[in-house]
C-alpha cells in the first residue's frame, strides 16, 4: 500500500514542477506572442489568478467560478477562427 503522506509530498512536488513547466513555456512564447494574442490571454488568466488568491475558497468553488467566467471567452475565440 501506498503512503498517503508521500502521495500528497509528491502530487505537491508535481503540481509545482507543472506551475514551473507553465511559466517557462509563456514566458517563452510572450516575446513572439501578437498584441491580441496577449490581450486574450491576460484576458484568461487575469480572473483566473484573481480567483486564486481567494485563499479561502475551495478549489473546486475556485474552478466553478473561473469557468462560469471564462468559457463565454474561449467560445468566443475558438468560434471566431
Amino acid at each position: 500500500m501506498s503512503d498517503p503522506e508521500a502521495t500528497h509530498d509528491r502530487l505537491g512536488a508535481d503540481i509545482l514542477s507543472a506551475h514551473e513547466r507553465l511559466t517557462r513555456t509563456i514566458e517563452a512564447r510572450l516575446p513572439a506572442m501578437p498584441l491580441e494574442e496577449r490581450e486574450r490571454y491576460f484576458a484568461v488568466l487575469s480572473p483566473l489568478v484573481d480567483k486564486l488568491e481567494e485563499i479561502e475558497k475551495p478549489l473546486r468553488q475556485v474552478f466553478r467560478e473561473a469557468a462560469a467566467e471564462l468559457l463565454p471567452i474561449l467560445m468566443q475565440r475558438f468560434a471566431s477562427r
